[in-house]
């Protein structure tokens, strides 16, 4: 593989995404069916442009680190270990019973117990990308259904991994003459070392080392700094200890999470991670035969049925057992209605074992094609059953959340700032206060203010802050770019009041093009200033001299110079 090689699968891959992607979006299909056939298309397996799988696996990786990482910044622990009592029994008992259900189907059809049980054990395990982008469409990923669906996940896994070390002793390959139990024993002290690990640095080193890089103010050093924790800590948690990447990853997200900067790394990770992720969808479809279908119709279709049928069926049932109302038992289960990265992995290594053969490989792979595709139709048809049966926490029954006029979230807290927070709070408004000065962040927190530590102009920012609710947004600082954040929260919230501040009249025309309520100009505010003041000896009553203000703002605002 030459660099220019790399380069044209890099590029291939993304054009081939973007297009179908568009395409999907067109046709009202999930972006994500459209990823999947960009990915046949530049596969091995159809005419015309090959991209490189290794090349573009290797991408994709990076996009799951990176996603994995994104959602341990926004999961607090606290609620995730309020739901441990439903994700480990629930995991083990819907892994267990999804794989003997596969194993059973197989052998009636002649497979024998050990290869039906390998090929149920991969099919019984979620993508965690798949499932936390669906989630996050519905606002479900950082609620009970997202904490609970995801922790499920976390313990596949540890699961998954410990399937890894124990498929080569179990069917005779050498492992260094060492016991199951020493291998289990081993396992289970490595993932205790690196929780521990983790800890120590989510404590005291992660967030001394981003302090003291905040204080440069230095934009490209803190993104570095962040891509440095999600990529270094995930290689070193699979180098060191032996766990996946992903695993690594997602730790590596909860111990940036428990500190102040959670937000802005947050914010510099997204914009990459969006676009490594779609590569993960463009590699998992590369793999996929499209002859398959006709070879092993039969295969495919009975692995799908358990997939799409059986899994989230048993996943749902599971979860009401465990006392968990149906309205969150239905999304949770549904949300587990395919398979992803880690049915590779384990399919990959049995293969390698001769565990599995040609036709469950190629039955493994179209069925994580298919059942990826389908998982956000099933998703949306379930959750809005789920949504008439009661509530879940919080139940979000359609995709846009409603509006709150008394929610404010103010960007800045400068000289005008801080007047615009003190007249809001003294008329009983709900005011979050975003603001990328680390020291006026922890006052305002000393104070009890609520407030947010992050640059507004990356992506993610505004959303942690709640602009999906929000009854106004009010940019009291000159905002570079706030042409592009105001279109981008009108996507998020149609309903919103937005307030702008620039330093310019030739800049208020565009603002208020692209969706401004109020558009407040220096230029223009000054200029009122001073013809009140030459005025202020002239006898005028109260009302008079506001309507003259008026009008003198009026043309102002309509006189724009080029």
């Amino acid at each position: 593989m030459t660099e220019l090689d790399v380069l044209i699968t890099f590029a291939g891959s993304l054009a081939g995404a973007l297009l179908f992607g568009f395409l999907a979006h067109k046709l009202k299909l999930s972006p994500i069916v459209g990823y999947l056939l960009a990915g046949i298309v530049v596969g091995p397996f159809t005419p015309g442009f090959v991209a490189h799988h290794g090349t573009a696996e290797i991408f994709a990786k990076i996009g799951v680190i990176l996603l994995l990482f994104g959602i341990g910044l926004r999961f607090h622990l606290r609620e995730m270990l309020a739901v441990w009592n439903v994700v480990i029994p629930g995991a083990l008992i819907q892994s267990t019973l999804s794989t003997l259900l596969m194993a059973w189907l197989l052998h009636l059809i002649g497979w024998n117990w050990s290869a039906g049980i390998i090929l149920g054990m991969a099919i019984s395990v979620a993508s965690t990308v798949v499932m936390a982008m669906v989630l996050a469409e519905w606002h479900d990923l950082h609620a009970q259904i997202g904490y609970i669906a995801v922790g499920w996940t976390v313990v596949e896994d540890l699961l998954t991994v410990a399937s890894l070390l124990l498929l080569p002793i179990i069917f005779g390959a050498s492992v260094g003459g060492q016991s199951l139990g020493g291998v289990l024993g081993v396992a289970m002290l490595k993932v205790a070392g690196l929780v521990g690990v983790v800890v120590v640095l989510g404590r005291w080193i992660i967030p001394y080392a981003l302090e003291q890089i905040e204080k440069t103010r230095s934009r490209e050093l803190f993104t570095l700094a962040v891509l440095v924790l999600a990529v270094g800590i995930a290689a070193g948690s699979a180098r060191v200890f032996g766990v996946s990447m992903e695993l690594g990853a997602f730790l590596a997200g909860l111990a940036v999470g428990r500190s102040e900067f959670a937000a802005r790394a947050a914010g510099d990770a997204l914009p990459m991670r969006d676009a490594f992720a779609v590569l993960f969808f463009v590699s998992v479809g590369m793999l996929f035969d499209p002859r398959s279908l006709i070879v092993e119709p039969g295969l495919i279709a009975l692995v799908a049925a358990v997939v799409i049928l059986g899994k989230p069926l048993i996943a749902m049932l599971t979860v009401r057992l465990l006392g968990i109302s149906w309205a969150t038992a239905i999304p949770v289960g549904a949300a587990f209605s395919q398979v992803g990265e880690f049915s590779f992995v384990l399919g990959t290594v049995a293969r390698a074992l001769g565990l599995i053969n040609n036709a469950g490989w190629n039955a493994l792979v179209a069925v994580s094609m298919i059942s990826i595709a389908l998982n956000p139709t099933v998703y949306h048809v379930l959750r809005r059953l789920s949504s008439k049966l009661g509530k879940s926490a919080p139940l979000i029954a359609s995709k846009r959340m409603a509006t709150n006029p008394q929610f404010s979230i103010l960007v800045g807290y400068g000289p005008v700032g801080q007047i615009v927070h003190q007249l809001l709070t003294q008329r009983g408004a709900e005011v979050t206060v975003v603001d990328i000065n680390l020291d006026t962040v922890r006052r305002l927190r000393e104070q009890g203010v609520k407030a947010l530590y992050g640059d507004v102009l990356k992506p993610g920012i505004l959303d942690e802050a709640g602009i999906a609710s929000a009854g106004s947004l009010i940019l009291s600082a000159d905002v570079e770019d706030a042409v592009e954040i105001i279109r981008q929260v009108r996507i998020f919230n149609p309903d919103l009041q937005v307030l702008v501040r620039c330093a310019n009249l030739r800049d208020a025309k565009m603002l208020r093009k692209a969706g401004a309520t109020v558009v407040a100009a220096g230029e223009a505010e000054v200029g009122v200033a001073l013809a009140e003041a030459v005025t202020a000896g002239d006898e005028m009553d109260n009302r008079a001299a506001a309507q003259q203000r008026e009008i003198i703002r009026r043309n102002l605002y309509n006189f724009q110079p080029e």
